[in-house]
């Protein structure tokens, strides 16, 4: 016997995808405004800023909620991984986007979460569901719809290829990490320790920001800090398979960018892939009749 009525998924798996949903769309908004930077700073020195203004932003509220005590204490290694692995891949995808557009580079990046679902249950013994399956598999076909393999590879594909591999076990430490510990705390260490990492090739290509600038490098901050803040909280709701597939979105909102702000129109297949990729992210939510 059927029920109609029951849920795809359960409340606290609902909370971490839509938590999901929202960094994913608010992350393209930071890659718009490294782009933008791009043209006049080095997007080694862009990617230190990003640490350095999101840890001014985290720090003090950090130390508003927890006082001295601002750090995680448990699963240290696991805090230590997952930022050295999301720092090398931003680094990477900055470079990527710097020269090429912002849908193909994302387009490249998103080997990420499908090397990330096989790293969890391989990993961490999560289980594969065929909704997961069903959404990963349009996410792989979006991908190739917009790479179009075959044809020549821009390094900068290449490149955000490399991060999107990164990412992947970005995702799969934050699930470990995130499991006892304060999102502002893992947040904290994140921004402090990715700004020490990243420090010494800012120091290589500093420049001194212009007058003009300098909100877009807040707002590099802020917005990063704001939705790394909403991912790892979705990794204390739901599991990095389901997670994973969400990341997709992020296609929709660069694509958007590109075109408003960049003027980078997206071809036919460009568009035919989005369209898959965003049908995968919402195969997830999808209500279906459970026996």
């Amino acid at each position: 016997m059927t029920n109609p009525a029951a849920p795809a998924i359960s409340s606290t798996d609902a909370r971490g995808v839509a938590l999901m949903v929202a960094a994913m769309l608010g992350i393209p908004v930071v890659d718009g405004f490294a782009k933008y930077l791009s043209a006049d700073y080095s997007p080694l020195f862009i990617a230190w800023a990003r640490y350095a203004v999101a840890s001014g932003i985290v720090l003090p509220l950090a130390v508003l909620r927890f006082g001295r005590h601002i750090f995680p204490t448990e699963n240290l290694k696991a805090h230590i991984l997952r930022t050295t692995f999301l720092v090398g891949a931003m680094t990477l995808y900055f470079i990527a986007i710097s020269t090429i557009p912002l849908a193909m580079a994302v387009g490249a990046f998103f080997v990420g979460p499908i090397v990330a679902v096989v790293l969890s249950v391989l990993l961490l013994g999560e289980r594969m569901t065929t909704r997961k399956g069903i959404s990963l598999g349009l996410g792989v076909l979006g991908a190739a719809v917009i790479l179009r393999p075959g044809g020549t590879v821009e390094p900068g594909v290449i490149l955000a290829f490399a991060a999107g591999c990164l990412f992947a076990f970005y995702l799969v430490s934050t699930r470990t990490a995130s499991q006892n510990t304060d999102p502002v705390k893992t947040l904290a260490f994140q921004c402090v320790l990715g700004s020490l990492l990243l420090a010494p090739q800012a120091v290589v290509t500093a420049q001194v920001p212009a007058a003009d600038t300098l909100i877009l490098f807040a707002g590099l901050g802020l917005f990063s800090a704001l939705c790394h803040l909403m991912s790892i909280a979705a990794f204390r709701w739901a599991d990095a398979s389901t997670l994973a597939p969400l990341v997709y979105l992020e296609l929709v909102g660069a694509a958007a960018i590109g075109i408003f702000v960049f003027a980078e129109v997206p071809t036919l297949p460009t568009l035919a892939g989005v369209a898959l990729i965003a049908a995968g992210g919402l195969v997830l939510m999808v209500k279906v009749p459970r026996a």
